[in-house]
């Protein structure tokens, strides 16, 4: 990535953090907490999600036979099926379907798939007339906008902004001000509108092969009014949205709503099975609610490819179609909750899952302009109603978009054969996904390495060719790493008379910065009667991961078991400090290894804090690990590494602190901002301090200031020392017996 698009790419994060952040923020923060609450009272919640992605999986997989059923049942109710190959064939048809109606004017119902055809250009080309009867779209189409979010296109807009735009475009009779007088004005505008209009067009959250019925999910009724009001009605969706059965509905109903606005049910679910011979609202008598139609309706069902059934060939990007468009992604995603779709989104879609739809339908170029937004943290799976591998899609664009500049090419790993020749994988990431080399280099030239990289020109030069943002300050090497210091000590429990046996796994971060924390480790499970053992072991992959460079991840891996396969054999735990190099352990480590060797080491390997607590709820003794006699335990103010909420394990060390009676406040931030190398570049410095800065209110309030800055991981300690200008630190230090903060 040059400078210029670095440069680029930070303007425009600057701008939306100024302009529509604080909307975007307070929005999707609602959408999640209300998520929380709603399927905190589900019952059977993971069951739900199971059978959910169960019918897709099935309905992808049967996908061709399922729309030549559906195009059976729809032509049996009177109505026409045509499946567009792509953009362009579709706008023709729809086109068509206007001119053969003699249409002035189409009335469109939110949908995100006519949002990717362009359909209203296409028909207003024509000379049509076509209005957005959604409240969020009709303010954006007012606003000659496009939608920063998949369910609240104008979630980006401040109620005192929509009225102001209202006013000066409208020009009403008195100044519209408040929330109920907006909607009740676009509600009479609109319902004028739909009364005249001579086409309805509409979505399909799903649409079922054996009725040919459509399910519309909306939150106001205005989809209704379009689909049955006008004499005909067009309905617009990707062929993934075809289910088998109307029975295989009923999870969806009970998720879609929860997972996307956190709301029980969506306010509207209707199921129509078009063309729906109902009467039709009559507008025009205010004492008759209904009146008789003249004409048979007229129903047109526009089936589009555009990519989708290469996607379905695709084992990587199959996944997307699973999809449900409720927006769990993108309002759980920490960088989303600042900029919104504006900037992590592409042509058409936004959040997580836009990676994979916009490489789909759209191509890698418009997936590679915010790609990199998504830092791999992995809680947008937990928030998928149909558990998609959000992360892994988005890993292996950036993979292929490396591939795409020119051949992934690890120019600092010694002894790889790259699947490429080299070529085009910009410095940035060739930076940070080789960083354990410079890592080694930097502990073995340590203290002069450090001093070098504190110098204001070399952290220009840094800046300027690799684009690491001269305003972070950055780690410190040790001379001595944590394998060194071991191998000079030994352990102080021998394996004769310790209660287990470990092997401690020496992470990056711990064995050439943060030593300190590993000598804790040491410390800490030698009190608890454990022989420890610290082999010399590669980088778990995380960061070449990250930059998506999954060959080199791929060899970390192999090369990770092969270093620790004799220790797993011996029957000893893996324990690891550092959160995300278990989570690669117990999740992305199934992409790389045999199967009984991935469910060896996920089963066999765990985190330093879960371990510990795991050894007191087995009889080891709590009061080695407690303050000295006479001193009080110091107060906590504690966060938890994204990646250790979703594998579950935050809990532990909650429960290890309270039973050592330290007091601890939690923070209810998820996300630190950090994000391991994110948080370093220059283009996206803004938007990690943005983000953390919600981490740093809840721990400069009179209660948390004066406490001790406990962090699970490598990114929160390194942010939360940033932020607040004081130290943090790894709980299993304030463990260690021998540490100042004991």
């Amino acid at each position: 990535m040059s400078t210029d698009t670095r440069e680029r790419k930070a303007e425009r994060i600057r701008h939306l953090l100024e302009t529509e952040g604080e909307a975007v923020e307070e929005n999707t923060l609602g959408f999640n907490e209300g998520r929380y609450e709603s399927v905190a009272d589900l019952e059977e919640y993971e069951a739900l999600k199971d059978r959910a992605r169960e019918i897709k999986e099935d309905a992808i997989e049967r996908l061709p036979e399922l729309i030549e059923q559906l195009r059976e049942t729809v032509e049996e109710n009177g109505g026409t099926l045509y499946l567009a190959d792509d953009a362009a064939d579709a706008n023709r048809y729809i086109r068509e379907v206007a001119g053969e109606n003699d249409a002035d004017r189409v009335v469109k119902s939110k949908s995100m798939t006519s949002e990717e055809l362009e359909v209203n250009e296409a028909l207003e080309a024509d000379g049509v007339d076509v209005v957005e009867t959604d409240l969020g779209e009709w303010v954006l189409q007012v606003a000659d906008e496009a939608p920063s979010h998949i369910v609240a296109p104008a979630i980006h807009k401040s109620e005192a902004e929509i009225a102001e735009l209202f006013n000066e475009q409208f020009d009403p009779d008195e100044p519209l001000e408040t929330a109920e007088e907006l909607t009740m004005f676009a509600r009479e505008r609109l319902g004028e509108l739909i009364a005249d209009a001579d086409v309805g067009m509409t979505g399909a959250n799903f649409i079922t092969a054996d009725s040919g019925s459509i399910m519309l999910v909306t939150s106001e009724g205005n989809a209704r009014k379009t689909a049955v009001v006008p004499d005909t009605h067009v309905a617009v969706a990707g062929v993934e949205k075809v289910v088998p059965s109307v029975e295989d509905l009923a999870p969806f109903i009970e998720l879609i709503g929860r997972s996307g606005t956190g709301q029980d049910i969506t306010s509207y679910v209707s199921l129509l099975t078009p063309p729906v011979d109902s009467p039709v609202v009559d507008f025009d008598d205010p004492d008759l609610e209904f009146a008789d139609r003249d004409d048979d309706r007229e129903f047109h069902l526009v089936l589009i490819d555009n990519g989708r059934m290469a996607m379905r060939e695709d084992e990587h990007l199959r996944e997307t179609l699973y999809c449900i468009r409720c927006s769990a992604c993108a309002n759980t995603c920490a960088n989303f909750q600042s900029v919104g779709g504006h900037a992590f989104g592409g042509e058409t879609y936004s959040g997580g899952i836009a990676t994979g739809w916009e490489a789909g339908v759209h191509g890698q170029d418009s997936a590679a302009e915010f790609n990199d937004l998504c830092t791999g943290c992995s809680r947008c799976v937990e928030a998928c109603p149909v558990k998609i591998d959000i992360p892994w899609i988005n890993t292996v664009v950036r993979d292929r978009i490396n591939r795409e500049d020119g051949g992934q090419f690890d120019f600092l790993v010694e002894g790889l054969t790259p699947d490429e020749e080299p070529g085009g994988v910009d410095l940035q990431k060739r930076l940070f996904g080789n960083y354990e080399t410079l890592a080694k280099l930097g502990s073995a030239t340590a203290p002069v390495s450090n001093w070098t990289t504190k110098l204001g020109p070399v952290r220009t030069l840094m800046e300027k060719t690799v684009g690491v943002d001269r305003r972070r300050p950055l780690p410190a090497f040790e001379r001595t790493t944590l394998v060194d210091w071991f191998e000079d000590r030994g352990p102080r429990v021998s394996a004769a008379d310790a209660d287990r046996e470990v092997v401690l796994y020496p992470d990056v971060y711990t064995n050439y910065i943060d030593v300190e924390r590993g000598k804790a480790a040491v410390r800490v499970l030698e009190a608890l009667s454990v022989h420890v053992r610290i082999p010399s072991a590669p980088g778990s992959g995380r960061a070449p991961l990250s930059q998506g460079m999954i060959d080199t991840a791929d060899e970390k891996a192999s090369r990770v078991y092969a270093s620790l396969a004799e220790h797993i054999d011996a029957g000893r735990d893996v324990v690891v400090i550092e959160p995300s190099d278990l989570a690669m352990f117990r999740s992305e480590y199934e992409k790389f290894l045999p199967e009984s060797s991935y469910e060896r080491l996920r089963e066999g390997s765990y985190e330093i804090l879960e371990y510990v607590y795991g050894l007191l709820e087995n009889g080891a003794d709590a009061d080695r690990l407690r303050t000295g006699d006479g001193e009080r335990a110091p107060d906590i103010a504690y966060h938890s590494h994204c990646q250790q909420r979703t594998l579950e394990l935050d809990r532990y060390t909650r429960a290890v602190l309270e039973d050592l009676e330290y007091d601890v406040l939690e923070s209810d931030v998820e996300c630190c901002g950090m994000a391991g190398s994110f948080g370093y570049k220059e283009q996206y410095y803004e938007l990690s301090m943005d983000v953390g800065d919600r981490l740093a209110d809840q721990f400069t309030t009179p209660e948390t200031s004066d406490r001790l800055v406990v962090a699970s991981g490598t990114s929160c300690e390194d942010q939360l020392e940033d932020l607040l200008a004081r130290e943090a630190v790894h709980p299993v230090e304030v463990l260690d017996p021998r540490s100042r903060h004991h």
